[in-house]
């Protein structure tokens, strides 16, 4: 193979690499996120993290998510079936993979990359960090 047809290689596979990846981002912004927050009755720390997983829904996945609030005391079977061992909890159960995230869900940094919103280049120092 000559040099030429080499370099022109090399541009078509780097040419359907950024093509893919473009579709991959493009399908990452129509995902339907569903979202499982289960916390334990109405204290603050309940309040502050049903607060602060509808602003990062709200400011992130408008309307591409289902988000359920489930308080253990009121509905134990739903707590014991995803084994809920700490509230508040979140789980994202689409689209894969599963995650969870316990805590008031104020370190939305974490939060985001745990749930693939931020690619490798925005994940930066926060990657390290989670």
């Amino acid at each position: 193979m000559s040099p030429g047809k080499f370099m022109a290689s090399k541009q078509i596979e780097a040419s359907k690499a950024q093509a893919k990846l473009e579709l991959a981002a493009a399908q990452r912004k129509e995902q339907r996120y569903v979202l499982r927050l289960y916390v334990a009755g109405i204290t603050p720390r309940s309040r502050l993290a049903i607060q602060n997983i509808r602003k990062i829904c709200e400011e992130h996945l408008l309307g591409r998510y289902d988000l359920q609030v489930i308080d253990v005391y009121q509905q134990p079977t739903l707590a014991e079936g995803e084994q809920i061992i700490a509230a508040p909890t979140l789980i994202k159960k689409l689209p894969l993979p599963l995650r969870r995230f316990i805590g008031d869900m104020s370190n939305t940094e974490r939060i985001l990359v745990g749930m693939d919103l931020r690619t490798v280049k925005e994940k930066g120092p926060a990657a390290k960090t989670s």
